[in-house]
C-alpha cells in the first residue's frame, strides 16, 4: 500500500529559537503564560518519573493507552499539532481529531514508550525521549481505559518531513496556542444521560476542524498547565 507522504519544505532562519518551556513564558501569543508550563508543576508527572512510576506497566492497571500532544512551532509562533483519523477506520471515533496515540504494546515499558511508538507507526516521525516535558494526570474512557497524555515538543514544523498511515491518518494540521488560549474559540457541551444531566466536556473551535472529546479534554489540561486560565 501506497503511504501519503506530507513534506513541509524546510526554510532555515538564523533568528529561529528552539522552543522551551522558558520560551513559552517570554511569548506574547497566549492571553498570560505562567511558569505552570514548567515540568516541575505538571499535574502529571515528568518523564523521568513515569518510567518509574505507576505510569510503568510493571504496575499499570489492565488497560493503558498514550497519546501525543504534540507542541511545535509554525513559523516560530506556538502551536499544537492534530491528526484527522481516516472515516475508513471502525468505530465511533472515525473522522475526529485527535492526537497520535493508542494501546500499549507488550514491547512498551511504558506510557512515554507508547505514545512515541504510536506517532511512529501514524505520522512516521521519530519523537526522542528526550523530547519529552512530561506526563499529565491520566484520563479515563468510557469503556474504562487510562490514558496518559504525554507532553512533547517536536520543534520547527518546516523541519519535519511526515509520512502518515492512510489507514489511520486522513490529514495533519495545527492550532496555534494563541487561538487555543482565545476564549472566543473555546466553549462547552452539556451532555445528558437519561432525563437528567451527565457531563460536560470542553470544546475548541472556529479552526479547520472542530477539537472535542477526549482530544479536548487532553487540550485544555495541557492548556492549564500552559496557560493561567
Amino acid at each position: 500500500m501506497l503511504t501519503k507522504r506530507v513534506l513541509i519544505r524546510k526554510r532555515r532562519r538564523k533568528d529561529v529559537t528552539p522552543l522551551t518551556p522558558s520560551l513559552l513564558l517570554e511569548t506574547g501569543n497566549c492571553s498570560k503564560l505562567s511558569s505552570s508550563c514548567c515540568l516541575r508543576n505538571f499535574q502529571g508527572e515528568s518523564r523521568e518519573s513515569a518510567e518509574r512510576s505507576h505510569f510503568d506497566f510493571g504496575k499499570k492497571p489492565a488497560r493503558w493507552a498514550s497519546v501525543l500532544v504534540c507542541l511545535c512551532s509554525v513559523e516560530d509562533e506556538p502551536a499544537f499539532l492534530f491528526t484527522l483519523r481516516s472515516s475508513t477506520l471502525q468505530g465511533r471515533h472515525k473522522g475526529d481529531v485527535s492526537f497520535a496515540g493508542g494501546k500499549s504494546d507488550p514491547i512498551d515499558k511504558n506510557v512515554v514508550d507508547t505514545a512515541l511508538r504510536e506517532a511512529r507507526e501514524e505520522l512516521g516521525i521519530n519523537v526522542g525521549a528526550e523530547q519529552v516535558w512530561g506526563v499529565l494526570k491520566p484520563l479515563r474512557d468510557m469503556t474504562g481505559m487510562m490514558i496518559a497524555p504525554v507532553l512533547a515538543n517536536l520543534g520547527p514544523l518546516e523541519e519535519l518531513s511526515f509520512k502518515p498511515n492512510p489507514g489511520e491518518v486522513e490529514e495533519i494540521f495545527t492550532l496555534s496556542l494563541a487561538h487555543l488560549c482565545n476564549p472566543v474559540n473555546r466553549g462547552y457541551t452539556h451532555f445528558r444521560t437519561g432525563d437528567k444531566y451527565g457531563y460536560t466536556l470542553p470544546v475548541f473551535r472556529n479552526g479547520k476542524h472542530r477539537v472535542w472529546g477526549l482530544t479536548a479534554v487532553a487540550l485544555e489540561q495541557t492548556l492549564k498547565v500552559v496557560c493561567q486560565q
